[in-house]
């Protein structure tokens, strides 16, 4: 009985052979890989947390999907789906393909090794190359002095798009830091690096509720969990170098739910960045003829950039002003009321 033979053809046996490997490889070898692989990341956390001044929080270290599924079933994104799905009769499966598509677009996948072993090396190498880099801190004692476990928040200006690079070099000794990017940046593989930094990108401009409700639940979320942010108070490139409008949608974000009396505080850390000259000079020049700026402001603007092209080699200075302002816990609820008030008049990206 047991002495029987089996004959199977070649290519079945070859297909049976593949699908075992397949199942061997699943099931056993790369399981064992990524839990070797996540206990060495771990352990790297770890040892940076100990130089870090505010530390990795435990949101940056869970998985994306998990943090996908919090923002899915999230009650105030349920609730939104709920109203547009009465008010606008568009089915509840439909509107809940689209918040996890805005889910995955905006949720970022933070790497602790990719933050500082290739971010780190190549924002600082590039900085140095281009620019003479000279930072001044307005207030070192308030920035040692900052609770590590607060939320900090870096509040600047927008005159480059150098201003990612510089402030990941700068900052990378005292913390990690979690920024909004534009849609310009969804490029392979750009955004996969993007992500691993920790940043997310938003739609600029975007009047859709329920991508703002997934976004702001984000923002919140991030923020009650003392991830450091920066953020980019204009909500855009400055065209002409001056310090435009605020544009306070993001803050309208962070302390729409915020309660002083429970949640951590949140420290604001101003951050002034100014440059000789930025990579985008000749492009803002034209960008001033076809808006007809008078003759007199681009003749100035165009001699600005002959002197600082005779300056040497790279692009001159850049320097970085810091100083603190910190919203304490013993904040009145009616400050706080009139600030929220504030910023969703102003609310926008």
């Amino acid at each position: 009985m047991f002495e029987s033979t089996i004959t199977l053809p070649v290519w079945m046996f070859v297909l049976l052979l593949i699908a075992a490997a397949y199942a061997v490889l699943m099931s056993v070898l790369f399981p064992s890989v990524r839990w070797y692989v996540r206990r060495r990341l771990n352990r790297a956390v770890d040892r940076l947390n100990t130089n870090l001044q505010i530390r990795i929080r435990p949101l940056q270290r869970t998985r994306r999907q998990v943090l996908i599924d919090q923002l899915i079933f999230d009650q105030d994104v349920i609730a939104m789906i709920e109203q547009m799905a009465r008010d606008e009769n568009i089915p509840r499966d439909v509107l809940q393909q689209r918040v996890l598509s805005y889910a995955r677009e905006i949720v970022p996948s933070f790497n602790a090794y990719v933050y500082y072993r290739a971010v780190y090396w190549i924002s600082k190498k590039l900085s140095r190359f281009i620019y003479r880099v000279r930072v001044a801190a307005a207030d070192p004692a308030g920035l040692s002095n900052i609770d590590p476990d607060a939320t900090v928040v870096f509040v600047m200006n927008h005159r480059s798009n150098m201003d990612y690079v510089l402030i990941s070099y700068l900052a990378a000794e005292r913390v990690t830091l979690s920024f909004a990017v534009g849609e310009w940046a969804r490029v392979f593989p750009l955004d996969m690096l993007i992500r691993a930094m920790g940043a997310f990108f938003v739609r600029r401009g975007s009047q859709n509720p329920l991508y703002r409700k997934v976004l702001e639940r984000y923002v919140c979320m991030a923020t009650k969990s003392g991830v450091c942010q920066a953020l980019f108070l204009e909500g855009g490139l400055s065209r002409d170098g001056r310090l435009g409008q605020p544009k306070l949608g993001f803050l309208d974000y962070m302390l729409r739910n915020y309660a002083w009396t429970t949640d951590r505080s949140v420290a604001f850390v101003p951050v002034g960045i100014n440059y000789d000259r930025v990579l985008e000079d000749h492009n803002m020049v034209s960008w001033e003829k076809r808006e007809h700026c008078s003759n007199s402001e681009r003749q100035r603007r165009e001699g600005e950039l002959r002197s600082a092209g005779q300056q040497g080699n790279g692009c001159g200075q850049s320097t970085a002003v810091l100083s603190t302002r910190r919203a304490p816990q013993e904040d009145t609820e009616c400050q706080q009321s009139r600030t929220i008030k504030r910023a969703r008049t102003s609310a926008g990206f």
